[in-house]
């Protein structure tokens, strides 16, 4: 195998997701792989489609319209997942173009995207971020005001799947997964959207149904 071939790299990533769900007494096909597109070009996302990658994660609207309407056409059947901070007046974009939105994480964001999915008559999949390790500069809902957020949302007729957080960097994720885990459970869903190329393995074992992996696919970015 080349490290550098994209093809070996995403058998790689799924050999892994396999073991790790193995072991947890869990079959692969409860784990998504979402392939982390953000700053790479069609060029470098043709191969990975091609050894049959269909579910690609961005971080940004605007970078996913310039170039995922021309791939979607040459392959039908791809999910785009949007894993990035979501800004409200960026809803009406993000619901016509994502199957699933992985930010969901205040109010005026519920508000929006209702408005936008009963405009569009499209309801992708939501995730509420949680901002588990209560970092300031993170993204996410603090633990204590999520189930207010989960009953608005749902309230609000959001397709509300589950939850997704992004650990503190550079600690053991392991705990903050399976709060996350624990987190769902109480509030009834199914859904956990959490492990990037670092830690996937881990959050495979700790329940996760959605890894997030960028690096360990289409190496470094520049």
């Amino acid at each position: 195998m080349t490290p550098d071939d994209p093809t070996d790299r995403l058998a790689t990533v799924n050999a892994t997701i396999a073991k790790a769900a193995r072991l947890a007494g869990r079959a692969p096909g409860e784990v998504t792989l979402i392939a982390v597109s953000k700053t790479h070009d069609a060029e470098a996302i043709r191969p990975l489609i091609a050894a049959g990658q269909s579910v690609f994660g961005e971080n940004r609207v605007q970078e996913a319209e310039a170039k995922w309407p021309a791939l979607r056409e040459e392959t039908p059947g791809i999910a785009l997942h949007l894993i990035g901070q979501l800004q409200s007046n960026k809803a009406d974009e993000a619901v016509a173009l994502f199957d699933a939105i992985h930010s969901l994480d205040r109010p005026s964001l519920v508000a929006a995207l209702a408005k936008a999915m009963d405009k569009a008559g499209r309801r992708p999949d939501c995730f509420v971020q949680v901002n588990i390790g209560a970092e300031p500069q993170k993204g996410g809902v603090a633990i204590a005001d999520l189930p207010a957020l989960l009953a608005e949302a749902r309230g609000a007729g959001l397709p509300v799947k589950g939850l997704m957080c992004i650990p503190p960097a550079d600690v053991e994720p392991a705990p903050y997964f399976a709060l996350l885990a624990k987190l769902a459970r109480d509030e009834g869903l199914a859904g956990l959207s959490m492990g990037m190329s670092s830690d996937y393995p881990t959050a495979v074992t700790l329940g996760a149904t959605h890894v997030r992996v960028g690096t360990a696919l289409f190496g470094s970015r520049a």
